[in-house]
């Protein structure tokens, strides 16, 4: 005869109140009041005090302070398991009352660099509008920096960026690997040829992005490197500005070919790419730990992935991370 107690008969005292453990494990993720705060839209002050009642039901110390944030305690990593396993069966309830585990559905924030998505973002919209209605894109667009502080603060789902040699955490994805090029303006004889060496930038009159930024660092190191001098006429952190400069005041710039793919394509820019040293940098894209991901999330990364891959079979980048012979 069995002696699990019957449904009527199980006791919810700890476990009634699920937002203050979904609390607990955003704090545990994130290592931080304040990052749990932004990431769950509340504050840090009401924050504290959900995590307070929380440990004076649980009569023990689930996190252990720092000056740089909490940890978790003995208990509180004890305990971690069955409170992801816990949330897990309450989000899939919710999810299938609500139909959304047959469905991928809700907002997906998508954070990334300009120059990034501007290559993809609208093949994105239009495919989640055809094959998931119910998914919700927000784009957010800033620097390296700033996406890297969105991803960290949990204000991002997804992140695409630009990485330099091996600068790759383990969390992130390798998409695709770009060239960089040379560009010039329509009829340019430097730009005129598929290929151009390093060295003929020296001297050049260049528009680049002031620092801090990934490229110019990148562009400073080699220059140095291979014993040249670049000579940035005007700093400008603004692709549509770069691009005007160059077809407008006979400036050059160095960006990657998807940047400019349709005013090269139209004969209004030119490209060379750079060899001799090549110049090259990884597309990467990060998943939110906190975050997941859930279905909505990985079906937006399975449609960028999709979009990065076409777009180098039009010879956009290189698939994947491993950088292309020069």
């Amino acid at each position: 005869m069995s002696t699990s107690p019957k449904p009527t008969q199980i006791r919810l005292e700890l476990t009634a109140e699920l937002h203050k453990w979904r609390a607990f494990l955003a704090i545990a993720e994130l290592g931080s009041l304040t990052r749990a705060a932004l990431y769950l839209n509340s504050n840090q002050s009401l924050l504290s005090r959900q995590l307070n009642a929380l440990e004076r039901d649980c009569k023990a110390r689930l996190f252990t302070r720092t000056g740089r944030g909490v940890t978790l305690s003995d208990v509180g990593l004890r305990i971690l398991p069955q409170v992801k396993a816990l949330l897990g069966s309450a989000e899939g309830l919710e999810q299938e009352i609500r139909g959304e585990a047959r469905e991928p559905a809700g907002q997906v924030v998508l954070g990334s660099l300009p120059s990034i998505t501007n290559a993809i973002v609208a093949q994105l919209y239009l495919r989640l509008r055809s094959k998931y209605p119910e998914i919700q894109l927000r784009l957010l667009e800033g620097s390296s920096g700033q996406v890297e502080e969105w991803m960290a603060d949990a204000r991002v789902d997804i992140a695409i960026l630009y990485r330099y040699g091996k600068g790759m955490s383990n969390q992130e994805q390798p998409l695709a690997t770009v060239d960089s090029y040379l560009i010039g303006a329509p009829g340019d004889r430097l730009t005129r040829a598929p290929e151009v060496p390093f060295a003929a930038l020296d001297g050049l009159p260049l528009v680049l992005p002031g620092a801090p930024n990934g490229l110019r660092t990148a562009l400073d190191s080699l220059s140095r490197q291979e014993k040249i001098g670049l000579q940035p006429l005007l700093e400008a952190d603004s692709l549509p500005v770069m691009r005007a400069m160059v077809a407008e005041a006979n400036l050059y710039t160095v960006l990657p070919i998807h940047t400019v793919w349709q005013e090269v394509r139209d004969g209004r820019l030119q490209a060379s790419r750079l060899v001799s040293p090549t110049l090259q940098r990884i597309v990467s894209m990060e998943l939110a730990r906190a975050k997941g991901p859930g279905k909505a999330v990985s079906a937006v990364a399975a449609e960028i992935q999709a979009l990065v891959d076409e777009g180098a079979r039009r010879g956009m980048w290189h698939p994947g991370g491993l950088p292309a012979a020069a």
